[in-house]
């Protein structure tokens, strides 16, 4: 199936560059093609209204739903990413909601369900979840940098358990991936 091609702006963080990511969105939508950003939506306040207009889907990262564990995963609070969340579904900008599920860390069936429970705030933009199992692909790039890997010993989360998570967004009425 072709899919006429588009331009997703990832990272690292996008929104760390909102005016490069501004003129590029803009120029993309000028030639007509469709445009996406990849973020974890802290920086969302970084978005101009202007940028969001030229946006037409995002890949919007929920960590957790649990404030202690997302500061544990990303050393943020959580209110920044569902501000943004906020935002875009006000502004009716199309959301794919992903979850990385890593066992011991994000797998605690409260803290899933307080994820679906916040996107449930953008159900009128949320178009699929996708749960994300945890992988060691990554491993090399931490040992090239010469940093403490602290998720190296983790293991991928079995099929069973990224199952169970897929139907607690099932439950929530998602399509989920």
């Amino acid at each position: 199936r072709a899919s006429k091609g588009g331009i997703t702006l990832s990272g690292g963080e996008v929104l760390m560059q909102p005016a490069f990511a501004g003129r590029l969105l803009e120029g993309a939508k000028k030639m007509g093609i469709h445009t996406c950003i990849d973020t974890s939506g802290f920086l969302g306040a970084n978005a101009s209204d202007e940028m969001l207009d030229n946006v037409d889907l995002v890949l919007l990262d929920v960590k957790s739903g649990d404030e202690e564990t997302y500061k544990r995963v990303t050393g943020r609070q959580l209110a920044p990413t569902i501000a943004f969340g906020d935002r875009l579904a006000a502004k009716g900008i199309e959301i794919w909601a992903r979850f990385v599920l890593v066992p011991g860390l994000t797998d605690d069936p409260e803290n899933i369900e307080k994820v679906a429970q916040i996107i449930e705030r953008w159900r009128n933009v949320v178009s699929r979840v996708e749960v994300l199992p945890f992988h060691q692909m990554g491993t090399d790039k931490w040992d090239a940098l010469g940093l403490n890997y602290t998720l190296r010993d983790v293991p991928p989360p079995s099929p069973e358990l990224v199952e169970s998570t897929r139907e607690v967004f099932r439950s929530h009425g998602f399509t989920v991936h």
